[in-house]
């Protein structure tokens, strides 16, 4: 590639976060033409692509990337100072065929309509509506925990591998494609990422590869908590780029489910979430409500957190506030926090149309 040819493609990326915060006005406009347009034939392409190999090709393109990255550093970084504009030149040329793979491959989801405006409920809630809901969760959560232990002092235990929940979350979206075909996920990608550990210790239950539409689940995270975030991860391969938004997509696909551990993996998450933003709000019906629980579900969020506790390192911070930073470039105004958004979605879904 010669130089002038560089020098073009670098400084195309000024114009391109232009049509970017552009579009990010129009949401209607990429609602139609993108996330249900080209995106759906770009992640159906990719998912046939790489959805049969059995290991994460993102996870070893990010290997290979890091190699290259610092082997160029290695080769060519004495002469940064010597060459300064073409070694600018070369950095401008990789961010701007990178901000324009992510944008086309699924990046552009970010600015689509809001999944509440498409599902026609709101978001917002009250302290009363916020305990009733929690009483309803947990009657539900005491329940299947009851019924599939027949004990309520034990702890739930999902007999299940990581590939069988794979494959009953892919018929849990089947299930709910047919109540909102625009849920339809096929063909699947789910996977264990091969990085799991480091996503433990950075305190992630998985992530989306833009570059090759692959869900990678945390392979090291409790296998109760691997129905609800092999749903969501799903749910940003369809899509929903909103982190609250495939929270609730999550709950759903599992909560449809008709194996009783996935219900209950369902109910259990989206309990936990209430339950805190409960605390936040009324300290006083939080003590209430939770001395309602039965001990065998307490036992449950006893170990998820024991698990969490015992990978808590001083990078974790660091990596979360990069990632904050990140949602909020792209639109999400409460960054990391949108994850506890789910609350007003699940009890105003709940309020219409019921679960």
């Amino acid at each position: 590639m010669n130089t002038k040819t560089k020098r073009i493609i670098a400084l195309s990326l000024l114009p391109q976060i232009v049509l970017v915060r552009l579009l990010s006005h129009y949401p209607n406009f990429v609602e139609t033409y993108y996330s249900e347009g080209i995106y759906l034939w770009i992640s159906t392409f990719l998912r046939v692509l790489t959805g049969w190999i059995p290991f994460s090709v993102g996870d070893i393109f990010y290997t290979l990337l890091a190699f290259s990255l610092l082997r160029y550093l290695f080769l060519k970084g004495k002469n940064v100072w010597k060459a300064p504009l073409h070694f600018f030149t070369d950095t401008g040329v990789s961010l701007s065929i990178g901000y324009f793979i992510f944008h086309l491959f699924w990046g552009l989801n970010y600015h689509r309509l809001p999944i509440e405006e498409k599902l026609e409920i709101e978001r917002n809630y009250t302290l009363e509506e916020l305990v009733e809901f929690n009483t309803y969760l947990i009657e539900k959560t005491n329940t299947l925990q009851f019924n599939i232990t027949k004990d309520t002092a034990q702890a739930v235990f999902i007999p299940y591998s990581q590939k069988e929940v794979f494959k009953k979350t892919t018929a849990g979206y089947k299930s709910l494609s047919v109540i909102y075909p625009e849920f339809k996920y096929q063909p699947k990608s789910l996977k264990t990422s091969l990085y799991s550990l480091p996503l433990t210790y950075m305190g992630y239950g998985g992530y989306l590869n833009p570059f090759t539409n692959e869900a990678q689940v945390n392979g090291k995270i409790p296998i109760l908590r691997f129905p609800t975030i092999s749903g969501h991860e799903a749910g940003h391969q369809i899509g929903y780029s909103s982190e609250s938004a495939t929270n609730f997509i999550g709950f759903l696909v599992t909560a449809n489910n008709k194996d009783p551990y996935f219900k209950y993996a369902a109910y259990s998450h989206a309990l936990a979430y209430c339950l805190s933003d409960l605390r936040a709000k009324s300290e006083s019906d939080f003590n209430r409500l939770w001395a309602t629980l039965n001990p065998g579900v307490k036992k449950n969020y006893a170990e998820l957190r024991s698990f969490w506790d015992g990978y808590e390192n001083i990078t974790e911070p660091v990596f979360k506030a990069l990632f904050n930073s990140f949602l909020k470039a792209n639109k999400q105004a409460d960054g990391i926090h949108s994850y506890n958004k789910v609350v007003g979605l699940l009890i105003n879904y709940h309020k219409a149309k019921g679960f």
